[in-house]
C-alpha cells in the first residue's frame, strides 16, 4: 500500500478540472486521483505509518500560503499540467521530505527536492492519452480552465492507494494559521 501527500484546489475549481479531463474518453486519470498537486511523493511513505505523527507535527508549524495555478504547460509529449506559483511549495517540500528521509534513490525516482517541479496533471499519455491530445487538452486548457485560481493552502491531503493505481483520501491534516 503505498501514500503521497497533495494540495487540493478548491472544490468548484477540482470539480471544473475533473469535468475538463472527462472530455478525453480514454483518459483515466480521474479514475487514479482526484486534481491535486502533488508536495511529497510516494517514496518514505510506508505501510507502517510512523511518518504520519512526523508530518503532522511539520503542518502544524506551517503557516497557511498563498498558490496560484498558471498557464498550462506540458512535459515533452507526455504530461500537460497547470503550473504553479509559490516559494512556499518548495520550502514545505523540503522539509517534508528532509522529515520523512527517502533514500537518495527514492528521492531520484520521484522527482523530490532539486527536481521537484510543482504542477496539477490534466493529461497524461501513460493514462490512455494520444500526443495529439496532450496539445489538444493544452491548447483547450488554456481557454476552457481560465481564469487560473489564487488560493490559500489550509491543509494537506494524505492519499491512499486502495488498489493498484487509484489513491482517495485517507486523511487532511490542517496547515497552522
Amino acid at each position: 500500500m503505498q501514500y503521497f501527500i497533495g494540495i487540493v484546489p478548491p472544490v468548484e475549481y477540482k470539480n471544473q478540472i475533473t469535468s475538463f479531463r472527462n472530455r478525453w474518453k480514454h483518459h483515466q486519470l480521474n479514475e487514479v486521483a482526484e486534481p491535486h498537486i502533488t508536495v511529497k511523493a510516494q517514496g518514505g511513505l510506508t505501510e507502517d505509518l510512523t511518518w504520519l505523527e512526523k508530518v503532522k507535527i511539520v503542518c502544524s508549524t506551517i503557516q497557511r500560503f498563498q498558490l496560484t495555478l498558471t498557464e498550462p504547460s506540458t512535459f515533452g509529449n507526455e504530461v500537460v499540467f497547470l503550473g504553479v506559483q509559490s516559494k512556499e511549495i518548495y520550502d514545505f517540500h523540503q522539509l517534508l521530505v528532509d522529515t520523512i528521509a527517502p533514500s537518495p534513490e527514492l528521492i531520484k525516482r520521484y522527482f523530490e527536492m532539486d527536481a521537484f517541479h510543482p504542477h496539477l496533471t490534466l493529461g497524461q499519455n501513460h493514462w490512455g492519452m494520444e500526443e495529439s491530445e496532450i496539445e489538444e487538452m493544452r491548447l483547450t486548457s488554456t481557454h476552457v480552465l481560465a481564469p487560473f485560481p489564487t488560493f490559500t493552502v489550509t491543509h494537506i491531503r494524505v492519499y491512499q492507494e486502495v488498489k493498484p493505481n487509484q489513491y482517495v483520501s485517507f486523511e487532511d491534516i490542517p496547515l497552522a494559521r
